[in-house]
């Protein structure tokens, strides 16, 4: 969605409007930095003053945060999510995994119920995806492929509540599953592969204790790897 120019009423308001909206309907994803204030202000029509003060609110508002000498960058997708990750920051690593976890448990047993055979060829292109991802060796790339399978999954649940608290939960705790699937030894990471195999074939089967089966699997292993890492300060 390109930028507009704005009418010269509540200036600050709509730009913060104007800004929110293209966060949350993708066009500045979560973790890429929003275009320089001189581009700003000349995409808006607006001065500079007011293109500033826009971008302090959402700064307030946690949905970007300013990164000294390197620009502003999108953190969250909407003030709800910016509020998840405040509230996460203050809990503990394994607390917020739980809560994460039985979001998992429920999407995947609600997917089975509720999937439509949409829902089925999006997981299993998604699944497959993952498998790439893993087997290219870039990590980056897997966290990404691995997010986006369970938003898949939450998807499939058909509850909007669910999906949303869900991904942005896991925006909150992206350094968390870095640190699990960086900790993991390639055994433990072919019994994820195979537990998230086991969450669509349960889900195409329409089969919800199987499909909370196979979460628990793969959750346990990423429980043993955040438990056997040391305290941070």
């Amino acid at each position: 969605m390109p930028l507009r120019s704005t009418a010269r009423t509540n200036l600050v308001d709509l730009v913060i409007a104007q800004m929110e909206s293209l966060i949350s309907d993708g066009e500045w994803q979560v973790g890429t930095k929003i275009p320089a204030e001189p581009l700003l202000v000349e995409q808006l029509n607006v001065g500079r003053n007011t293109v500033r003060e826009a971008v302090r609110a959402l700064v307030h508002t946690g949905m970007l945060e300013p990164r000294q000498g390197d620009g502003t960058y999108v953190r969250a997708s909407s003030d709800f999510g910016a509020a998840v990750q405040r509230r996460v920051r203050k809990a503990s690593v394994l607390d917020a995994y739980e809560v994460r976890a039985s979001l998992e448990r429920d999407a995947a047993r609600y997917a089975a119920e509720r999937r439509t055979p949409e829902d089925l060829a999006a997981l299993r292109a998604a699944l497959d995806v993952r498998g790439r991802a893993w087997e290219s060796g870039d990590i980056e790339a897997f966290v990404d492929a691995d997010m986006a399978f369970h938003r898949t999954v939450a998807a499939a649940a058909h509850n909007s509540v669910l999906a949303e608290l869900y991904g942005h939960l896991s925006d909150a705790m992206r350094t968390t599953v870095q640190s699990v699937i960086g900790a993991a030894v390639p055994d433990s990471v072919r019994h994820q592969i195979d537990a998230h195999s086991a969450i669509v074939d349960a889900i195409e089967a329409r089969d919800p204790a199987a499909a909370e089966a196979a979460v628990l699997a793969h959750l346990a292993e990423g429980m043993a790897a955040l438990r056997e890492q040391p305290p941070t300060d």
